[in-house]
């Protein structure tokens, strides 16, 4: 319960920090993304398209029959999308885009709040140098697992499925590897998520044991 506390306490002090810090992760890291396929292909995007998420979204709980089928079809669909159409082939044919999906955005922006949160932790701090940088490496790792596998890119070479192994496509593994690794992406998520967890309890629980500490030091006069 004073873990608790201490989380309780810690998000009423920094709230607004840590939905700014949402916002902004779920943001830049779209930018990142489109940034990273203009610099990987040498080219600016020449069309973007704009989809009825919503309506899309309405449309598929009244026409999908298993309830059970319904989010992840949800979790796929589009609201934007931003990317480099080549015309040599008729009416021409996309390779590459970035994909705006409002699902992985919600992802993203709770990734951004629990990175948040563990800054906020961290915050005079007065554990050693090894800790503390074993801390923010878990930090990292945790970020880096839940933000590459919720990368939404794709790339006529990988079929243009958009997806996160197309970013590994694209710095060089092979492509029959890289889609060969796509179904590992929820494991990861998971795995990202449940290392970021087990960061902020930790951090909460030594913080918490830092505060009774002190509060049970003698004063001296």
């Amino acid at each position: 319960m004073a873990v608790l506390r201490t989380l309780h306490h810690t998000i009423a002090q920094d709230w607004q920090r840590m939905l700014l810090s949402g916002l902004l992760f779920a943001v830049l890291f779209q930018v990142l993304m489109l940034l990273a396929l203009m610099i990987r292909f040498q080219a600016l995007p020449n069309y973007v398209v704009a989809y009825d998420w919503i309506g899309n979204v309405i449309h598929i709980v009244k026409s999908t029959p298993s309830w059970r089928d319904i989010p992840p079809i949800i979790n796929q669909e589009w609201l934007l999308e931003v990317g480099k159409i080549n015309y040599e082939y008729g009416t021409g044919i996309s390779e590459w885009s970035l994909n705006v999906v409002p699902v992985r955005m919600m992802v993203l922006f709770v990734l951004g709040l629990l990175v948040a949160l563990c800054t906020s932790l961290q915050r005079r701090d007065t554990c050693t140098a090894g800790p503390a940088t074993t801390l923010r490496a878990a930090t990292g790792i945790g970020t880096i697992l839940v933000a590459m596998t919720n990368a939404t890119m794709s790339w006529v070479v990988c079929c243009a499925a958009p997806s996160w192994v197309v970013g590994l496509a694209m710095l060089g593994l092979g492509v029959a590897t890289s889609l060969a690794l796509e179904t590992m992406g929820p494991a990861l998520n998971i795995a990202g998520f449940g290392l970021l967890s087990c960061t902020v309890v930790f951090l909460a629980w030594r913080k918490t044991r830092a505060a009774k500490s002190q509060m049970g030091a003698p004063s001296h006069a």
